[in-house]
């Protein structure tokens, strides 16, 4: 098969690249594996969801390429010193697209009160938004959200949370009218009406989505030229990364994000880079991506899943990461793509250089892994019993590796091949004593990743039912503190604390990858994998 791939692929490579169809000139072009649910910010749970909403509407706050947050439809803000009340001051140039639910069809100016509609949408009940979790147990229980006026926003927490400036700027906190909601209902899903850069011309399901320029965006680069530069975006919605990747080589399309396994070897490197024969063709960018890779273990020694399961022991948990050579897995099975995990579950840019001054992780130390089986009463391998990794089937490689490494070390180890969907289910249902996952930070706050280990939460996030009370008086100082460098101090502390419990293997900190044309210039990325398209040009 891989020969098979090879050999068409070396064929399309020699064939004279297609021209764009002269519709396609100025259109930012590429295709979306999966399809695309829905338009609406309510509902925007994954990756293609979130694009879509970013180029179509705005938040009261952005990230930018470095993970800085930045004003967007607020232009400034204030936190009160309890740091419960935080107060916007919201732009006065503003409009929603142009759109028949609006009088004589014309985009009204966007007010605080759309803002006050917006959020109570996305916590009402009956909209079942699968964001709601963004402001649950964490506002205020009366006049959570207030207008006093058209430009001032207020919300109200009851108590201090630092991370949720950097929440707001979440896709799911994008700004929509009620006009289009009253009108439309459900199906706002595939009529979508915001203030973005781009607004919704067409979209044929599982065929093409396609954004026009919003002319009268609000936005405008350093000269004062009026943004975006694109005349628009379209989206395809092939189903195979084969298919997507030769049309890339055709040139029929402009981006694409991470390539399929079968193609990696033909394009990369064994250290990640793009090899000398594909540079004259395209780009590669590498950037780190908020994504850790690891193995969790159930730890409630209570549940009935953990019955006579070695990894209920701490020790057997600690050997378990001594004995993972994840620089091999980097290497070997990601043609370098990611940096492996010798720290915690806290991937690197989340907390400033300067500030990242505790040591504590596992390195691969096959010899230390066999002394602490030793000392937690291993005699041969039968003495553990059976050590069953269940396993998303996109990761079958990477787990018999694992499994083998187990092995090694005298454990008796196997792989549970699951469909991802039914792992996630066994995981949120306890059921999963031992298995392999990724955490993607939602926002750029390491809090993301501590409150997968807070007791208080269900599973999710806390799918390994770890249960600390000094861990958990840590994260409530942390969310208490106005003091940022007491704050990754705790962090730090807190992310030391899960790795000396052994609660999780944490493999690699993951990278994004994209690959662009040459004629595409100033597309702008973070390590969210979020796509800001505004200053792209074609040339």
């Amino acid at each position: 098969m891989y020969k098979y791939i090879t050999a068409l692929l070396l064929a399309v490579m020699m064939i004279s690249c297609r021209p764009q169809q002269q519709q396609d000139r100025n259109y930012f072009c590429y295709n979306q594996i999966g399809g695309l649910e829905t338009l609406d910010p309510a509902f925007a749970k994954n990756l293609s969801i979130m694009w879509g909403v970013t180029f179509l509407y705005n938040t009261l706050v952005e990230i930018d390429e470095n993970m800085q947050l930045q004003p967007s439809l607020a232009t400034s803000w204030t936190v009160s010193p309890d740091g419960k009340v935080l107060t916007f001051n919201i732009r006065k140039d503003v409009y929603f697209h142009d759109n028949p639910v609006f009088k004589d069809g014309r985009g009204r100016a966007l007010t605080a009160h759309d803002i006050v509609y917006t959020f109570s949408r996305l916590t009402d009940p009956a909209t079942a938004s699968s964001g709601a979790w963004i402001f649950h147990d964490k506002i205020a229980e009366h006049a959570p959200f207030e207008a006093p006026d058209d430009t001032t926003f207020i919300l109200r927490l009851r108590q201090a949370f630092p991370p949720m400036l950097s929440m707001l700027s979440m896709p799911y906190c994008a700004i929509v009218p009620h006009e289009a909601i009253r009108k439309w209902g459900k199906d706002f899903r595939n009529h979508p009406v915001g203030t973005g850069p781009f607004r919704f011309q067409i979209w044929d399901e599982n065929n093409v989505l396609l954004l026009q320029k919003n002319p009268a965006y609000w936005e405008k680069d350093a000269k004062g030229k009026r943004l975006p530069y694109l005349d628009g975006i379209k989206v395809t919605f092939n189903e195979t990364r084969i298919m997507e990747f030769l049309l890339f080589r055709q040139q029929q399309l402009d981006f694409i994000n991470g390539i399929d396994g079968s193609v990696k070897d033909l394009v990369l490197s064994k250290k990640g880079l793009l090899k000398d024969e594909f540079r004259d063709n395209f780009r590669l960018t590498k950037q780190l991506y908020l994504n850790t890779e690891y193995l969790g273990f159930l730890l409630d020694t209570t549940l009935p899943a953990l019955r006579n399961q070695p990894v209920r022991h701490r020790l057997v948990r600690q050997a378990i990461n001594h004995a993972i050579d994840k620089a091999k897995i980097v290497t070997f099975f990601r043609n370098g793509v990611g940096i492996p995990a010798d720290k915690g579950f806290i991937p690197e840019g989340l907390i400033p250089e300067e500030q990242a001054t505790v040591a504590y992780g596992y390195a691969y130390n096959p010899a230390l892994a066999t002394a602490l089986l030793k000392e937690a009463g291993w005699q041969d391998s039968r003495t553990f019993g059976l050590i069953k990794l269940y396993c998303p089937e996109s990761q079958t490689d990477i787990c018999n590796f694992i499994v083998t490494q187990l092995q090694d070390i005298g454990l008796q180890a196997t792989v549970e091949v699951m469909q991802p969907g039914l792992l996630r289910q066994m995981m949120s249902k306890t059921e999963a004593p031992f298995f392999k996952a990724q955490w993607i930070a939602d926002y750029p706050d390491a809090e993301t990743y501590l409150s997968f280990f807070y007791s208080r939460n269900p599973a999710p996030p806390n799918y390994t039912r770890f249960n600390n009370p000094y861990f958990d008086r840590l994260y409530q100082e942390s969310i208490r503190t106005g003091d940022d460098a007491h704050r990754y101090g705790l962090y730090q502390r807190m992310d030391s604390l899960v790795m000396a419990e052994a609660a999780i293997v944490p493999l690699f900190y993951d990278e994004i990858l994209h690959f662009t044309q040459h004629n595409i210039h100033n597309l702008k990325r973070n390590a969210l994998n979020i796509l800001n398209v505004k200053y792209v040009e074609k040339k």
